[in-house]
């Protein structure tokens, strides 16, 4: 009975596209025919991902991966301290797939978990915008761009779950994995709001469920400011 009342719903919706003019799902679809959502997606993705970086360091015990933002055309990216920490060396590769060894300029340290390194290029490199996390409000729409798992380029979406007063830091549940720290977490302006940072969950932070947390980009805009670092 159950499959009967299917099928007679998909016939009528079939019937309905045939005689009229709605496009069902079914039928050709233009090109560009995206949702006013999707299109916020495209739009900021596009536009953000040429200035993400994968980050790969040999550490003592081991490697260590994660995602840069590249704030400055002469190559000084903006990450997490955890994910250079102890590194003896820093290997860099840019959204076009050119990879560059890179230095540290200056680390935060663990409470805010920043730190910038700097590649060295002649090539004028594409650039984040960075917002202001004063504004941000729980339930706004957020993206996130990072290297999950050596996924590079991965964009993920959400909302501001909550916003951590006590801890200072930006709760959503856009897919944030191992990988991704140091990757921006974006408006649907394209402004990075904050930097991904780690995730909670009962496996010992193996994978996403849904809470994660990013540094607010104001605590990193006054971090750069008192590094005395130029940025362009």
């Amino acid at each position: 009975m159950r499959v009967r009342k299917i099928v007679v719903i998909c016939a009528s919706f079939v019937s309905l596209c045939l005689t009229s003019n709605i496009q069902c799902v079914y039928g050709k679809a233009g090109a560009g025919n995206y949702s006013a959502d999707e299109n916020i997606n495209i739009t900021v993705y596009e536009k953000l991902n040429p200035a993400i970086v994968s980050i790969d360091c040999d550490l003592a015990d081991g490697l260590s991966s994660g995602t840069g933002c590249i704030i400055s055309s002469d190559g000084v990216i903006l990450t997490s301290s955890h994910v250079i920490d102890g590194a003896g060396d820093i290997e860099v590769t840019t959204s076009n797939g050119r990879v560059y060894k890179a230095k540290i300029l200056s680390v935060m340290g663990k409470d805010n978990d920043l730190a910038l390194i700097k590649i060295q290029t002649d090539e004028k490199l594409p650039t984040v915008m960075l917002g202001d996390s004063g504004v941000v409000k729980t339930g706004q729409k957020v993206l996130a761009i990072g290297n999950p798992f050596g996924f590079n380029g991965t964009l993920t979406t959400g909302i501001v779950s909550r916003i951590d007063y006590t801890r200072n830091k930006i709760q959503t549940d856009a897919a944030i994995n191992p990988g991704s720290s140091g990757g921006p977490l974006v408006n649907a302006s394209g402004e990075v709001i904050g930097i991904s940072q780690s995730i909670f969950n009962p496996d010992n932070n193996k994978s996403n469920i849904g809470i994660g947390f990013a540094v607010p980009i104001n605590e990193a805009k006054e971090f750069i400011k008192l590094s005395k670092i130029p940025v362009n």
